[in-house]
């Protein structure tokens, strides 16, 4: 499948979710082609078609040589503290439990 097949598949709220999870400093690039099957090229051209040009090269400017963005550039695990009362998330989608 091409990349911008895979962009085309997503719908809206996963569009998001990949934007989202691309402004966020500790989430690398390996995460999202985990999730959404798009590789870190195919991440900048989907934020290249949804945001607005000034935005995306302050996102480029923030991204390019991030160590947490790329697993293989951080020299640690990453470990974060998860509340008790914190939602169960199951491959990043939240479960509702009731």
């Amino acid at each position: 499948m091409k990349k911008k097949q895979k962009i085309r598949t997503l719908d809206t709220r996963d569009i998001d979710r990949v934007i989202s999870m691309a402004w966020e400093d500790r989430t690398p690039f390996e995460a999202i082609k985990n999730q959404f099957n798009l590789d870190e090229s195919s991440v900048i051209k989907l934020m290249r078609l949804e945001l607005k040009s000034s935005s995306f090269k302050r996102w480029r400017k923030r991204v390019n040589g991030r160590k947490t963005k790329h697993l293989s550039l951080l020299k640690s695990k990453i470990v974060r503290f998860k509340s008790k009362s914190q939602r169960d998330i199951s491959n990043n989608k939240i479960s509702k439990s009731k």
